[in-house]
């Protein structure tokens, strides 16, 4: 599930040559093992490694089968968060607790938010998926739709097995090459995998605690503020500008309690710096302050409702309590946005790839024409809206 933005390592960055993705998947192949010979890799080594890579349509088939982000925040949290998964995180908090403390106090990281990544990637180690790790890179490189973003995971993937890390006949996790109980790619592996129960390895299918102190380790790489919020929900004044929302818009906590918008719980973090307004399901739904923490949360996953509802479940996980539903304005089924997507196109918006999810680039522009036709411009997509553009 998780799909980050990468920096190529160090030790994975060579510029590749002739055909970066597509054609017959052999000579795609072949052109992968010169790359690697180029950065100084032995034949033989090349050989153990790519020789049995196979080309996986079932990969390919999981890629493009990714309706679940359609869904909005309140049926995607409702999915996603079960009495089971509350049962088992406070169980692996308990069981766990010295781990999870030595990674907040190395990096920062409460317990609540690896609990939550933890808990929607793997069920907590259960489901860590059985696609061969290697196929997978390989054929989504070959596949021409994100080459750059998975490309570089194969040199990862072989730094790996050169340093003993990586079986690449056997070692298996996610479709899209994730490996372990918090699902990391391997170049994430190679800059953040760290020995969380001193026995001198990283086991990340394995080892709770390894797991857990990488995951931490990566986070904190990636920015995340220690002893700082990322996620709060709010009361909002019924007067609000709402064009000030979205998380393209950032202003100091003081200036949004100026116009009236307080802590459902507790009070507003004032030290936090700038924070931005988030209404997942527009202005009549639940509302949340997005503090600079949440911005890490699009490190580890682009969807929008992911990330919002992973860094949800972070706070019900430290204490917080279960958000104020209230009555949303209805929103779009996924052929209803891409109808909508597809008017917006025509308008001269830029909403990226018409596929029926209400990302960045869509609520941006739904806001503008919001702004435009004198809605209330909270970028959540209705049928009015629909069918006045």
């Amino acid at each position: 599930m998780r799909r980050l933005l990468l920096t190529l390592a160090v030790t994975c960055s060579a510029t590749t040559t002739s055909a970066n993705c597509g054609g017959k998947f052999d000579p795609f192949v072949s052109v992968l093992k010169q790359d690697a010979r180029n950065l100084g890799y032995k034949e033989t080594l090349l050989n153990n490694f790519f020789d049995q890579v196979s080309q996986d349509q079932k990969v390919l088939k999981a890629d493009r089968n990714q309706g679940v982000f359609q869904k909005d925040f309140i049926a995607f949290s409702n999915a996603l968060i079960s009495q089971n998964r509350l049962t088992h995180a406070a169980r692996n908090a308990a069981k766990y607790a010295l781990a999870f403390q030595k990674v907040e106090q190395k990096f920062g990281i409460p317990p609540g938010v690896l609990l939550a990544f933890w808990a929607f990637e793997t069920d907590f180690g259960a489901n860590q998926g059985n696609f061969n790790t290697l196929n997978s890179l390989v054929t989504l490189a070959h596949d021409c739709r994100r080459p750059d973003l998975f490309r570089p995971q194969i040199f990862a993937a072989l730094e790996l097995f050169k340093r003993g890390e990586f079986d690449p006949v056997l070692t298996q996790g996610a479709w899209a090459g994730e490996i372990g109980m918090i699902q990391m790619l391997p170049e994430d592996i190679l800059e953040s995998g760290t020995d969380g129960d001193d026995d001198r390895q990283v086991d990340l299918q394995n080892s709770a605690p390894d797991a857990l102190m990488s995951g931490g380790h990566m986070l904190n790489r990636l920015g995340w503020q220690a002893n700082a919020p990322w996620l709060q929900e709010i009361e909002l004044p019924a007067n609000l500008d709402w064009s000030m929302t979205g998380l393209d818009k950032a202003y100091p906590v003081a200036r949004w309690k100026s116009f009236g918008i307080t802590a459902r719980n507790g009070a507003l973090h004032d030290t936090a710096g700038e924070a931005s307004v988030l209404l997942p399901v527009g202005h009549k739904g639940p509302a949340f302050l997005a503090y600079p923490n949440f911005s890490v949360y699009f490190e580890w996953n682009q969807s929008l409702t992911y990330v919002t509802t992973a860094a949800y479940f972070a706070t019900l996980l430290t204490g917080e309590p279960v958000y104020d539903a209230r009555i949303p304005d209805q929103g779009l089924d996924g052929t209803q946005m891409k109808d909508l997507q597809r008017k917006l196109v025509g308008r001269g918006h830029d909403v990226g790839k018409v596929d029926g999810i209400l990302g960045s680039k869509t609520r941006a522009a739904v806001q503008a024409e919001q702004s435009r036709l004198g809605l209330p411009s909270d970028a959540w997509p209705t049928p009015e809206l629909l069918n006045r553009i």
